[in-house]
């Protein structure tokens, strides 16, 4: 990303998708385009987490996660402290949704009133949608029950434990941050810096979840996994509407 031109398509899967993407606005338009892609990949998700959840039920039935998740609960429970656990909470209640949705609207709409353009409201609109209704499937289908109340740190919660939404959430929010902020970046430093920088927050919510006995690990991992599926349909679908939208050189900025 960076200075480089999402137009371009270096191998040939991307070039057949490019062309494919480019026949369908001819008679769609871009917009519905994106539209139309992030709503496909948005269902095709969603019925992969609830197929995801029907896999993961049946090795759960069998006590097949509980070879990492109570080793990895037991870790943490070792390491908590009464400082580590209030400062793990403050943490993880970022990406609650009590506060997250105004942190996510609050960074989105600066974002795009600086760079004067819609498109961080409609991509993170899009990727938040997604990111919830992928949680609520996969917690439907499962109803996996949370660690023991005895194991956790209060405040308590009594949501299916599968999968992580905390988790999930994090993963698309900061990578489609990290994403917007990196197409405008000039310097390799600064696009590293705001990758790891994403990638931290992302990672530190997961495992924040495991520490306060919140969920099992396994519910982070299947979270961390459909996050990164997920951002990945939202960035394709923005490449392709940037595609078939904009057919001259890329701005000095390396955005179109």
């Amino acid at each position: 990303m960076g200075r480089r031109d999402l137009r371009v398509w270096p191998t040939a899967a991307g070039r057949l998708l490019a062309s494919t993407a480019r026949r369908v606005a001819a008679f769609t338009g871009s917009n519905l385009l994106l539209a139309s892609t992030l709503v496909l990949g948005g269902l095709l998700l969603v019925l992969m987490t609830a197929a995801t959840a029907e896999i993961y039920e049946s090795v759960v039935e069998q006590d097949g996660a509980a070879a990492l998740d109570k080793p990895v609960l037991a870790a943490a429970q070792r390491l908590r402290t009464p400082a580590a656990d209030t400062a793990i909470t403050l943490f993880t209640d970022l990406g609650s949704a009590q506060v997250l949705p105004w942190l996510v609207a609050v960074v989105t709409i600066a974002l795009a009133l600086r760079w004067r353009q819609w498109t961080p409201v409609v991509l993170m609109s899009a990727a938040v949608t997604g990111s919830v209704l992928m949680t609520v499937a996969g917690k439907s289908a499962v109803g996996r029950t949370r660690p023991a109340l005895v194991d956790a740190v209060p405040p308590y919660e009594s949501s299916a434990s599968f999968p992580s939404g905390h988790s999930l959430n994090a993963v698309v929010v900061a990578g489609v941050l990290a994403y917007l902020i990196i197409r405008r970046q000039r310097t390799a430093r600064g696009r590293l810096v705001t990758l790891v920088l994403a990638a931290t927050f992302a990672v530190a919510m997961g495992l924040s979840r495991v520490y306060l006995g919140h969920h099992w690990f396994t519910d982070v991992l299947v979270a961390w996994t459909l996050g990164l599926a997920w951002l990945t349909v939202v960035v394709v679908a923005h490449r392709l509407f940037l595609t078939v939208r904009h057919r001259g050189p890329a701005g000095p900025d390396g955005s179109a």
